[in-house]
């Protein structure tokens, strides 16, 4: 156990935690540079990282789907946010299906079904191990506000315009659909090792989502965020939008990595995340 305490990586984490709030998020913002230059370099194609993203949130909730089998239980999982996560996949799958028809599509659609069954298993089938008073986020705090900025704010590529609102507001919901889970681990103080492996996968698909838009931003000098065709406040909302659910996965994932590297099962949170 002494070894344990002392190894470099505690001793690491623990000058981290020692150090003030200014001194953290700059660590936090020099790590992220760091790393989105070394994808910048090691990955060619700069679109294969939405294939990533989606990738690795479909394995997050293959990780919820192996918990609610073998563990029978949702203790820590937030109903309201798998519905809103299921919200903007069902109409991800349509825009992506009536404007694409690629991988993506198939990638959000095998994200989708997978989602509906755990809202199954949750309302239905594992009901008397859902903790509701701790899922106490209002959807509608979310659902509405993405509302109003996609009717406001939206692509002028689309063929339809409807098409074009449900676009916006997919993104704009997906951008903070994970907030009641959030605040459901905020409540409880507590993380079991499950729902911190599919919050931690949420936190990295949705950085791979950021590091696209920031590389071919600082690869057309600014530029590509104001395609005339696509409208002028359009593509700077997508990037604000994967930046504000990045920064909102931020921190839990900090303690996530500083519990795995301590060893720990479970992960606590000391402060709200």
């Amino acid at each position: 156990m002494g070894r344990r305490r002392s190894s470099p990586v505690n001793v690491l984490f623990g000058w981290v935690r020692r150090q003030s709030m200014k001194v953290k998020v700059f660590l936090g913002v020099v790590s992220a540079l760091c790393s989105l230059v070394a994808l910048k370099f090691l990955v060619r194609d700069h679109d294969h990282f939405f294939i990533a993203s989606e990738a690795v949130h479909a394995i997050g909730i293959m990780v919820l789907i192996y918990k609610l089998t073998t563990q029978k239980t949702c203790s820590g999982l937030s109903l309201k946010s798998q519905e809103l996560t299921a919200i903007f996949l069902a109409v991800r799958v349509y825009c992506s299906f009536v404007m694409e028809g690629d991988i993506h599509t198939v990638l959000d659609f095998a994200t989708f079904v997978p989602t509906v069954w755990v809202i199954y298993m949750i309302r239905f089938k594992l009901t008397s191990t859902y903790i509701k008073e701790l899922d106490n986020l209002p959807i509608y705090y979310m659902v509405v506000p993405a509302a109003i900025l996609a009717i406001l704010i939206h692509p002028y590529t689309l063929h339809n315009n409807i098409n074009r609102m449900f676009w916006a507001f997919c993104v704009y919901l997906e951008s903070v659909s994970v907030l009641p889970q959030l605040r459901l681990m905020q409540n409880a103080k507590m993380v079991e090792p499950f729902t911190a492996h599919y919050v931690f996968a949420l936190g990295v698909a949705r950085f791979l989502g950021c590091a696209h838009w920031i590389i071919q931003v600082i690869e057309t000098k600014g530029e590509y965020l104001f395609f005339l065709d696509s409208g002028y406040l359009w593509l700077p909302m997508v990037l604000v939008s994967e930046l504000v659910q990045t920064f909102i996965l931020a921190d839990f994932c900090y303690y996530y990595v500083k519990s795995v590297m301590e060893g720990q099962l479970l992960v606590r949170l000391p402060s709200p995340v």
